[in-house]
C-alpha cells in the first residue's frame, strides 16, 4: 500500500467517522471508479463538474442505484457530449475553410 493509498484511506475513514457513514464500505474499486468518474466530468466536462456530478452519483446511489451502473451511465453520458464537442468543432472549422475560399 502506498503512502498516498493510506492517506486516502484515512481521510476516507475520518470523515465517513464525522458524517455518520462509517457502517458503509467503500473497497478499492469503488474508491477508482469514483476518482476516475470524477476524472472524467472534470477533464471533459469543465472543472466545476467534477464535485457536482459525483454529488448527484451518490444521491442515484443512495436512492438505490449500483455504483458501477450509475458510473457507467455517467460516463456514457460526459463521453456522448466529449463526442458531440468534437462534432461540433469540426463543423465549425469546415464553416471557417469555406468561408475563407
Amino acid at each position: 500500500m502506498t503512502e498516498e493509498w493510506a492517506s486516502l484511506r484515512d481521510w476516507i475513514d475520518i470523515l465517513a467517522h464525522h458524517i455518520d457513514t462509517g457502517d458503509f464500505e467503500l473497497s478499492k474499486d469503488d474508491i477508482l471508479t469514483i476518482l476516475d468518474l470524477a476524472r472524467d466530468a472534470s477533464h471533459q466536462v469543465e472543472r466545476a463538474a467534477s464535485p457536482l456530478t459525483m454529488f448527484l452519483v451518490g444521491v442515484a446511489v443512495g436512492r438505490g442505484g449500483s455504483l458501477g451502473k450509475v458510473a457507467a451511465q455517467t460516463t456514457a453520458l460526459v463521453l456522448s457530449l466529449d463526442d458531440r464537442q468534437a462534432e461540433t468543432d469540426e463543423a465549425e472549422a469546415d464553416d471557417m475553410d469555406a468561408d475563407l475560399q
